[in-house]
């Protein structure tokens, strides 16, 4: 998810991104999220004020009534809690304005890689790097799908019914495969300077929503 701070600094890099992307609506999205972060900062600077004062006035009342100023103390209570009362309502208009921003931009998708071709399909796709030939199979070499149902490796039925379409289940030699491709892929990505991470396998509801 974009972040409002990078969507402000960089408002037409956004814009040009999110057209590659096909989003119509974009502008608006854009136009909105950047309205209601607006509102927000000067409801945040209105609410930062107000407890400013309420501070203030409580450290004024305290020294009134040290000094022995009972009635000028009752009257700065007064005022401070007409500020106390103020600074809650701030507090939940604000509260609603992170809401509404965050909600808009929730629907505004990441924008792709500057390299990324402008197009309607994987026609418009180009190669940037390609290693290696493709092999020439033999004569009766059966595709890789013949080979999963003859095996029984993966099902891709089970796993749709577990979870949708695209995940399917890794069984028996299909399962060990999966997990020597992934300690492969690992082992290399170190070789090449990254490092890994395990991060929690739980997450929470707004972590699911930063991570897609």
């Amino acid at each position: 998810m974009l972040q409002i701070s990078y969507i402000r600094e960089n408002k037409e890099k956004v814009l040009a991104g999110l057209a590659k992307r096909h989003l119509q609506e974009a502008p608006q999205l854009i136009d909105k999220a950047l309205a209601l972060d607006d509102e927000r900062r000067q409801l945040q600077q209105e609410y930062d004020r107000t407890q400013a004062e309420a501070n203030t006035a409580a450290k004024a009342i305290g020294e009134l009534m040290r000094n022995g100023r009972k009635q000028e103390a009752g009257q700065q209570k007064q005022a401070a809690a007409t500020l106390k009362q103020r600074s809650k309502e701030l507090a939940d208009q604000l509260k609603k304005a992170a809401a509404a921003l965050q909600e808009v931009l929730y629907n505004i998708p990441n924008v792709p890689h500057d390299k990324v071709p402008a197009g309607t399909s994987e026609a418009d796709n180009r190669v940037e790097k390609q290693w290696g030939e493709l092999p020439s199979l033999p004569d009766g070499a059966l595709p890789h799908w013949e080979l999963i149902r003859e095996y029984d490796i993966i099902d891709f039925e089970l796993g749709n019914k577990i979870t949708g379409a695209g995940f399917p289940v890794y069984k028996k030699q299909g399962a060990r495969l999966q997990r020597a491709l992934i300690n492969f892929f690992l082992d290399e990505a170190e070789k090449a300077g990254y490092s890994e991470v395990q991060p929690p396998i739980l997450i929470n509801e707004a972590s699911g929503y930063g991570t897609g």
